[in-house]
């Protein structure tokens, strides 16, 4: 019983996932206080607003906070951009570099008739019985 949790611990794909979501977790309050440190007040003082936490709008008498939901997809924003330019395309880059794929020759063509797809040893489509050369 303690061999087959012990072997399904060790497998790869569980121990990367556990140091994907330690490391996810350090990144994103990395750039979320690079958010609410730097970028949010260059745009604040663009705006000559503070915070944009203090953003709102009144309507019959309701409040409307949008302020925090700024800040949110300002964060949200920079996240994505930094995961995708400092981790995904490196990760990207690095798996073609060291596993590259094989390219397939393509395995059918067209019909000139019908314009399906079919196999390359075809004389007759299977689809409009025209004659292929």
């Amino acid at each position: 019983m303690l061999k087959g949790f012990r072997s399904f611990i060790l497998r790869g794909n569980v121990v990367d996932l556990a140091i994907g979501v330690v490391i996810g977790a350090a990144f994103g309050t990395v750039v979320s206080a690079l958010v609410k440190d730097l970028i949010t007040p260059i745009i604040a003082a663009l705006v000559q607003k503070p915070d944009f936490s203090g953003f709102y709008f009144q309507w019959n008498g309701a409040k409307f906070l949008y302020g925090d939901f700024v800040n949110a997809v300002i964060s949200f924003i920079l996240i994505a951009a930094a995961v995708y330019f400092f981790v995904v395309l490196p990760v990207n880059s690095l798996m073609q570099r060291f596993f590259p794929q094989p390219t397939t020759p393509p395995q059918t063509k067209p019909c000139p008739q019908c314009l399906s797809d079919i196999p390359l040893a075809a004389t007759r489509c299977s689809h409009c019985t025209q004659l292929v050369a």
